[in-house]
């Protein structure tokens, strides 16, 4: 996918670690307008920019994310089907609908809405009434579904991010940071590429209202094909975009802007900076072998690691590609092991750039249990060597 290479310098070694966050430094002061920010490579999973992002803050309707996250979990699951049916609760009506003058899809008292209008209604108006329909539907109270909200939220990594409704509305409590909401659109772009589209679509006709995308960069041409706008009084004015460019996707959050002009300048600035200061250089072809990993009790003492693809790093546009490497795993890796089991990490760092790349690594073969006097060898091998084979 990615042309350039950087094979100069590569240096593997054995090491034994918790992996730390991964963040970039700036090749180059940048400045935002935004109170709180992050621009994260995707594939990566690597930060190029943050600014406060670790700041609990209202996130608006950029919580809706989660939202969807819950109802495409149920829909993967087969528990939930896009034609499904819910009915408008006077709740739904009444908190997020028409009468409550705040971004809604309009939908009808105690009329049916299937799932997949309320989930068009949700990434393409924002609508609130939509929120609380879905989550009533999928799980009979909005309060039900907010600890749904949680319990996933925790699963994914969220730490931080408490949830108090579907919408987003006001609410005490109700708290995400930038940095847990671009967690969150990376998750959902590698879970659920299935239903990813429905971010990019631009509108949506239900009954007599045709609604455009609030999402100002999807017309912009810079690539961006989601995710979410948000705006609190207290909070300002929000957005968590992804956008693409040669293969290359990375993601932004903005919040704390003053105005929707400045909600479209700043996350355009930062991504044309993220692309135009960061690039992926190749170290592994697709399939090509990293190194070997020490397994005990197997028919064979090494398994080869590959990565997933190519083995990508991202570094700074100018960067040589000079970089040193290690080989982390809790080792030796216990047979039995399976082809594409993840077993290590390659972390890759560079002369140029402070940045750390954390690259999974996967057994490349399968590798079978040994006998039982075998693994008695191979015990007295690490007992009395270390396991210096």
């Amino acid at each position: 996918m990615f042309m350039k290479r950087a094979l100069v310098g590569v240096l593997l070694a054995v090491g034994f670690a918790q992996l730390p966050a991964l963040a970039a430094p700036a090749p180059k002061a940048f400045e935002t307008k935004a109170r709180h920010a992050i621009l994260m490579d995707y594939d990566a999973d690597l930060v190029l920019f943050e600014k406060d992002a670790d700041t609990l803050i209202p996130p608006a309707s950029m919580s809706k994310l989660m939202t969807l996250a819950v109802a495409f979990r149920e829909l993967k699951a087969g528990r939930l089907k896009l034609d499904d049916q819910f009915k408008v609760s006077e709740h739904a009506w009444r908190t997020g609908g028409a009468p409550s003058r705040t971004s809604a899809m309009f939908a009808p008292l105690k009329e049916m809405v299937s799932v997949e209008d309320l989930i068009r209604g949700i990434t393409i108006q924002s609508g609130n009434d939509s929120c609380i329909i879905l989550a009533e539907g999928i799980s009979g109270t909005e309060e039900a579904f907010a600890k749904a909200m949680n319990q996933y939220a925790k699963q994914i990594g969220l730490k931080q991010s408490h949830f108090v409704n579907s919408t987003g509305l006001p609410a005490e409590g109700h708290l995400m940071t930038a940095r847990e909401l671009a967690i969150l659109a990376n998750y959902l772009i590698e879970t659920y590429p299935e239903y990813y589209y429905y971010f990019s679509e631009k509108e949506f006709q239900y009954r007599k209202h045709l609604f455009r995308n609030r999402n100002p960069l999807l017309t912009a041409e810079l690539g961006v094909d989601g995710l979410k706008t948000g705006f609190l009084d207290e909070a300002g004015f929000g957005l968590v975009a992804s956008a693409i460019r040669d293969g290359q996707r990375i993601i932004v959050v903005v919040n704390g802007l003053d105005s929707k002009k400045d909600r479209e300048a700043e996350p355009r600035k930062l991504i044309e900076w993220g692309f135009k200061n960061f690039k992926p250089f190749t170290l592994f072809d697709e399939g090509e072998k990293v190194s070997d990993a020490l397994v005990w009790g197997g028919t064979k003492h090494y398994v080869p690691l590959v990565g997933d693809g190519a083995v990508d790093i991202i570094l700074p546009t100018n960067a040589t590609g000079k970089v040193s490497a290690q080989i982390i795993y809790q080792g030796p890796i216990k047979a039995p092991i399976k082809k594409g089991d993840r077993v290590a990490v390659l972390r890759v760092t560079s002369e140029e750039a402070t940045a750390t790349n954390d690259i999974p690594l996967y057994a490349g073969d399968d590798i079978g249990q040994s006998n039982f006097a075998m693994r008695g060898l191979d015990s007295l091998l690490v007992l009395a060597f270390g396991w210096l084979l």
